[in-house]
Order: C-alpha cells, then sequence, then structure tokens
C-alpha cells in the first residue's frame, strides 16, 4: 500500500503545529503571548543551528561560508526584535488579565537562549540554577559551556590564514595581558588583512545584533509589568537590564580606539 502523498500540510506537519498553543484562561491577548514565544523558541532552534555551522566555517577557514551564515544569523536577529512590536501592542491590562495563570513559567528558563548565550561566550555557572540536576535542558546548556565558544572559533580561523594565536583567552574573559596578545593580533588583522578583517565586523554586527535584542526586551518588559519581579521570580525589567551594554566580544569593540 503506498503512502499518502506528500503535501504543504503534512510535510510541514502544520494540524500538530496549530493544536501546540493551550490558553490557560478565556483571555483575547494570551494567545498572541502564546504564538509569539512558540516563534521566539522556533528561532532560537534556527539560530543554534545557524552558529553550529558558523563554528565549524570558521575553525575550517571558509571565510565566504562564514559570512553566508553570518549575514543569515543576522537576519534572524533582526527579526526576532522586529517581533517584538507585534508583543508591544499587548498592553498592561491585557497581560495581567492572564498573567497569574502563568504561575512560574518565565522566558528566564528558555534553555535555548541559555544555550545561545553559551555558545557566544557566556560561562556563568548561575545559568544553570532554574534547570533541575540531571535535566535535559541543565545538560545541553553545560555541554554548550564545555565546548569552544564562537570567539575561540574566530582565533581558530585566524590561525587557518597563518597567524600566530595567543593562548586560548575567551573574549569574555577581563582584560589582562593575554586579551592584551589578543588585541595586538586583532588589530594586525584590521590593517592588513581586508577579507578577514569583514568577518571580524561581521561578528561586531552579531554583537551589535544580540544587544539591540536584549533592549528592545528590557523596554517591552518594563513596558508591559513595570517594576514588578518576573512571573519565574527573576528581578523583571531589573534583572533584563544588567545584561545591557555587556558585548559578546570585548576584544572586538576594544580595539576601536586603536586603530
Amino acid at each position: 500500500m503506498s503512502s499518502p502523498a506528500l503535501t504543504y500540510s503534512s510535510y510541514l506537519r502544520v494540524d500538530e503545529l496549530l493544536a501546540l498553543q493551550s490558553p490557560r484562561s478565556d483571555e483575547h491577548d494570551e494567545v498572541l503571548f502564546i504564538v509569539i514565544h512558540q516563534v521566539y523558541e522556533l528561532w532560537f532552534k534556527q539560530l543554534l543551528h545557524e552558529l553550529g555551522r558558523l563554528g565549524a566555517t570558521l575553525r575550517e577557514g571558509q571565510t565566504v561560508a562564514a559570512l553566508q551564515t553570518l549575514r543569515r544569523i543576522l537576519a534572524i536577529l533582526k527579526t526576532i526584535v522586529a517581533q517584538i512590536d507585534v508583543l508591544e501592542t499587548l498592553t498592561p491590562l491585557g497581560f495581567m488579565a492572564f498573567r497569574g495563570r502563568l504561575a512560574a513559567a518565565s522566558g528566564f528558563q528558555s534553555a535555548q537562549w541559555r544555550e545561545i548565550e553559551a555558545v557566544l561566550g557566556r560561562r556563568d555557572p548561575k545559568m544553570l540554577a532554574p534547570y533541575a540536576e540531571g535535566s535535559e535542558a541543565r545538560g545541553r546548556i553545560a555541554a554548550r559551556m564545555a565546548e569552544p565558544d564562537l570567539f575561540d572559533g574566530l582565533l581558530a580561523y585566524l590561525g587557518t590564514r597563518g597567524y600566530p594565536i595567543p593562548p586560548p583567552a575567551p573574549a569574555t574573559l577581563p582584560r589582562g595581558p593575554d586579551m592584551d596578545d589578543v588585541e595586538a593580533l586583532l588589530i594586525e588583522v584590521h590593517r592588513s588583512d581586508p577579507e578577514a578583517a569583514i568577518v571580524c565586523e561581521h561578528l561586531v554586527d552579531l554583537d551589535e545584533g544580540v544587544q539591540e535584542w536584549r533592549y528592545r526586551h528590557v523596554q517591552m518588559v518594563e513596558r508591559t509589568i513595570g517594576r514588578r519581579t518576573g512571573t519565574g521570580g527573576s528581578s523583571g525589567a531589573d534583572y533584563l537590564r544588567s545584561t545591557l551594554f555587556r558585548p559578546v566580544f570585548p576584544a572586538l569593540w576594544a580595539i576601536r580606539s586603536k586603530l
């Protein structure tokens, strides 16, 4: 017996996808809240997929492939920032009408976003705290934290181009002798290797995109719940504000005043 013909709906599993929204109230705005956050998680999945490819292409010295992947990542970041415009149509009163039904559920618990932060270089053990010991989410985040981060990928890329690579010094480390060596290397790259410099500048674009997402996220949360505590027990907008202006790749910013 032959299998049913593949259709748009069966390929994308549309029926299953549309069955995944389960509001806990009768409030009109809750459906929007659920859909937006489910879409975010899908984009986070794609970002992790693209960041994995980016790291691989950098380590292999594939300039064109790395730039193509970076451009896609930047487009996705712009898309998730733009979605905040839709979420901001949710008024404070509209959100408060169903907020109590969320219990302890919070965007703070997004394991995929923590994975993205780990790939980008964050190595804070506190990231694991919201996830139970032995849970799949905790294991995924810990595994990402144990892998080389994206800045390590950049250094490996420069190594494929013949540059002497200083001892590993992820961009998230405080400034010190090792970071001085890294910055000296990056200055040389910008001055003598236009192709590699373009890769570096696209990583600065990525950094800026992440910072823009954080800023818009803070403003959206404060606009919606003010200074209230977050649903997951976090300090809400105050916590999110503490993440602002923390560059992903400090070394790529530090060299601006030295070029």
